[in-house]
């Protein structure tokens, strides 16, 4: 058996079913064959891994991307895109995933002095185009903004006090 995602006229995915593709062509259960396109479970980011784990195999990708409900399916790039989340983000070819126009904070921005962290967390703002890091202080007992993105240089900086 093999997942089909079945597009609608602007090839957005309605729904990812589990089933052969002669039952796609011939049974007559799931309406115009040529609505549907094959997806694979095992590729995501446009590599292919091994079932049930986060292991890279040797297998070719399948559509770049494991269709999902709400995705686009790009015949040119014969690929599946999930949904944009911001207007600014892009495509990255080798992914057919989104990006930020700002590099991810990394995972140590987001731990205190002892190397914890204390529910600290970053989120997309789109109307200043970067992220804001959210970091526990202990003094405040509430959460406050500690590294900005500098454009100019392309670093993240740290917030002094």
């Amino acid at each position: 058996m093999s997942h089909f995602a079945e597009l609608d006229e602007n090839d957005r995915v309605i729904r990812v079913i589990n089933c052969t593709q002669e039952d796609i062509d011939n049974s007559g259960l799931y309406g115009n064959p040529e609505n549907w396109v094959q997806t694979s479970y095992n590729t995501r980011a446009g590599k292919h891994y091994a079932p049930n784990s986060d292991v890279e195999d040797d297998k070719p990708p399948l559509r770049m991307n494991y269709a999902g409900i709400g995705y686009y399916y790009d015949r040119k790039r014969d690929a599946f895109i999930p949904p944009q989340p911001y207007p600014s983000w892009v495509v990255v070819e080798e992914t057919c995933l989104w990006e930020a126009p700002v590099p991810e904070p990394t995972r140590d921005m987001l731990l205190n002095e002892n190397g914890e962290n204390e529910g600290s967390w970053y989120e997309w703002n789109e109307e200043d185009q970067t992220w804001d890091v959210w970091i526990w202080d202990n003094a405040l007992n509430d959460f406050k903004k500690k590294w900005i993105y500098d454009k100019t240089e392309n670093v993240w900086k740290k917030i002094e006090e």
